[in-house]
């Protein structure tokens, strides 16, 4: 998505945008939907997993000696019970792989991987007692949709986790227990081992089924509101009161913000509207594969400018087209949107389409050429939320189309969050910002504006101590991070007698979690992919001008900056 740098190649560039909003108003039926993230040789041995971008953060290739696709818990009991014997290692895939970093990979070449790709079934919906209990494989598209089938909804997504009531895990177990043990875990019988279990990044076996507590059906009433972003600095802490489902993307290069005003209104209110993002729809292959060949070309022309016309352009065409809302589940008529919950809270409908030989795909299918991007993602406590703004408008007011590249990629996402019972959930009240941004094919070539991105990201983890997305970000992100939970030493407490071979566990969940060794990597160029903090101007790019230096605005930063000779 990339504008040029003549008024000739901008009018061809906004013509192509055109017609990429036209298809993608339409187009939402028929989309190749993403391969399983497991592939193999022969039959389900000599197996790799990435992620669904295709590209894990470091670029390995994460291997295992075969997968196994359990259909029910009792084989899961098998399947786990025979690795355990043996003293295999395991890991846990799913679907669509959404994480980020290499938490489905497991070590060496002998391993197992476990996918829940075929637990995705309801095992019981209780009405009354407003409960669903489905299978782990269960994707939140599924699991919204489930629920409304007998009028409950899940009230918020970004803590999914504080709305399970219990949950049955397979771990290995002992001799006497035949190698493998079902555990079933819950806030009021197993409180220490439950909040371990809600976020376990998979290192105490393989949960099987999940409860959650649900509400009744309700509706939202939506609409989206474009301000400049001068008062922005406190909005930022008070506007989530007003509004139950309150967010933001900031657009910061452009000095605006726009505002999601969303609310719940009665279940019998009028309105049947529908939340199918624009971005997470089905898009032409040939289209995506332009788009993202003009990005690459703005890169290594250094064209500041084109990027910036871009983003201002995207960013009005999807304000202007309501982001993909339709008031009935057609076309839109204005605001306010109102519709049920679980028509207006899960988007993506690029993963439910037809089969059409990759013709149009989600837009970061790694078969064709679409987005390819590095993801940031972390929480702010909200008392410091408005020095962190105060911040990034700093190095702003340095280069004012520093942060353009990220409004190609819908802007800088920003959501609120509560603390967590979870041992490794949120600690505190915090908003959770959500930067998108270019990746180069070749992980030796920096990006247009390097350093800002990256002083934004060591401004966050290391000045205001931020907790990282567990499953959004870039190696450098986990260094040390661990020591930011303070119930870390209860979660590995539960994590030893669980598996206390360690058999859940891989080289990258050791690390992440502080018992040996350390997540990032230090070679050449390791700072350009969030591999490492520079230290060394080697570990940038010095033959492209690239340099490690101090940051601009948080002189503690180290960041690889492009300096002309």
């Amino acid at each position: 998505m990339a504008f040029g740098y003549s008024p000739s190649y901008c009018s061809f560039w906004r013509t192509l945008l055109g017609l990429y909003c036209l298809f993608t108003l339409v187009h939402t039926v028929i989309s190749t939907p993403p391969e399983d993230p497991v592939k193999c040789v022969s039959g389900n041995t000599n197996c790799i997993v990435t992620n669904s971008l295709g590209a894990f953060p470091d670029r390995s290739t994460c291997r295992a000696a075969n997968v196994a696709y359990p259909t029910t818990e009792a084989e899961l009991v098998s399947i786990v019970a025979a690795a355990t014997k043996a003293g295999r290692k395991m890991r846990v895939t799913t679907r669509y792989s959404h994480s980020i970093p290499k938490l489905t990979c497991t070590d060496g070449n002998d391993g197992l991987f476990i996918s829940t790709k075929f637990l995705n079934h309801t095992v019981q919906a209780d009405a009354k007692a407003m409960t669903l209990t489905v299978e782990s494989g269960v994707t939140l598209r599924q699991l919204i949709a489930e629920a409304a089938k007998v009028g409950l909804a899940l009230p918020y997504a970004p803590a999914v986790h504080d709305y399970v009531t219990e949950i049955r895990m397979v771990s290995p177990g002992s001799v006497n227990d035949g190698f493998a043990k079902i555990r079933v875990l819950s806030e009021t019988t197993t409180p220490n081992e439950f909040n371990a279990a809600k976020v376990s990044l998979g290192v105490l076996g393989v949960i099987s089924q999940v409860t959650f507590e649900l509400q009744p059906m309700f509706k939202r009433s939506l609409k989206y509101v474009m301000r400049n972003d001068l008062d922005f600095n406190d909005e930022a802490l008070t506007f989530g009161k007003k509004h139950e489902f309150a967010d933001f993307v900031w657009l910061p290069s452009q000095g605006k913000v726009v505002y999601r005003m969303d609310d719940r209104v009665a279940v019998n209110t009028l309105g049947n509207g529908l939340y199918d993002f624009f971005p997470f729809r089905s898009q032409l292959s040939a289209v995506l594969a332009t788009t993202r060949s003009s990005e690459e070309t703005q890169e290594t022309l250094r064209d500041a400018h084109g990027k910036c016309v871009t983003a201002t352009t995207i960013s009005s065409t999807l304000f202007s087209t309501s982001y993909g809302l339709t008031n009935n589940g057609i076309t839109f008529t204005g605001y306010p949107v109102i519709g049920s919950q679980n028509r207006m809270m899960s988007s993506g409908s690029c993963l439910d389409g037809l089969e059409d030989k990759l013709t149009s795909a989600c837009a970061w299918d790694s078969r064709v050429k679409g987005v390819f991007y590095h993801q940031t993602t972390f929480s702010i406590p909200l008392t410091q939320v408005k020095s962190f703004i105060n911040d990034i408008k700093s190095l702003l007011k340095i280069d004012s189309k520093s942060l353009c590249g990220l409004e190609l990629y819908y802007g800088i996402l920003m959501r609120y969050v509560t603390s967590s019972p979870a041992y490794l959930g949120k600690e505190t009240e915090a908003i959770d910002f959500d930067i998108t941004y270019y990746r180069a094919n070749d992980p030796l070539t920096p990006r247009l504006y390097e350093d800002f991105i990256e002083e934004i990201e060591q401004i966050a983890l290391l000045k205001y101590n931020a907790l990282p997305h567990w499953g959004k970000n870039r190696n450098l992100a986990f260094d040390g991070v661990i020591k930011k939970y303070k119930n870390a030493p209860a979660f590995l407490k539960v994590k030893e007698s669980y598996d206390p071979n360690g058999l859940f566990s891989s080289e990258w969940t050791d690390q992440i979690l502080g018992i040996k060794g350390n997540p990032t990597i230090v070679k050449d160029g390791c700072a350009l992919e969030g591999l490492c903090i520079c230290s060394d101007d080697a570990h940038c790019a010095p033959s492209k001008g690239y340099l490690c230096r101090p940051g601009k605005v948080y002189k503690e930063a180290r960041v690889c900056t492009h300096v002309p000779k």
